[in-house]
């Protein structure tokens, strides 16, 4: 075999491989979500919400592949959103005294915020709060990839 042949076929493997992981990346997080809450569920664990919210596609640090939208409601026990996430690993939602609208944001100011729980589903989401946070101690709400360090989304609430 020619070793120019050769080198275009490494580069070609490597390549489509390289393609490859990245989609699993992408679509290992949908593959094994949980399923999502339905909208007439959301509305009962909403009923006594405190607050509500709206995540949207255009905040500053939002793109194509890191983006939320939809309505948010917040009680001092659950915090659901009826609405879609972009999907990946290892979603985080935060709490915030402070609004967040960039990656810059969040890790200059993560010292000051909570972290209320994992976000396990992509299309609607309801996560517990924890009996030791409060949410009125706070403003926004915030979405977080830990695996990549990425800024998903959040909105201010009060």
């Amino acid at each position: 075999m020619k070793i120019k042949t050769l080198i275009i076929l490494m580069v070609t493997h490597v390549f489509v491989g390289g393609v490859g992981f990245l989609l699993g990346i992408y679509a290992l997080p949908i593959l094994t979500a949980p399923t999502a809450p339905t909208t007439s569920e959301l509305a009962v664990i909403s009923a006594n919400a405190q607050y509500t919210t709206e995540f949207k596609k255009s905040l500053k640090g939002s793109d194509l592949l890191h983006w939320g939208e939809g309505k948010v409601s917040i009680s001092p026990s659950f915090i659901t959103l009826k609405g879609k996430l972009a999907p990946g690993p290892n979603y985080k939602l935060y709490l915030s005294p402070t609004f967040v609208e960039t990656e810059g944001d969040f890790n200059r100011l993560k010292a000051t915020m909570i972290s209320v729980g994992d976000v396990q589903t992509f299309n609607n989401f309801v996560v517990k709060v924890p009996p030791n946070i409060d949410p009125s101690q706070y403003n926004t709400i915030v979405v977080w990839c830990e695996a990549f360090g990425e800024f998903i989304t959040s909105a201010k609430y009060r």
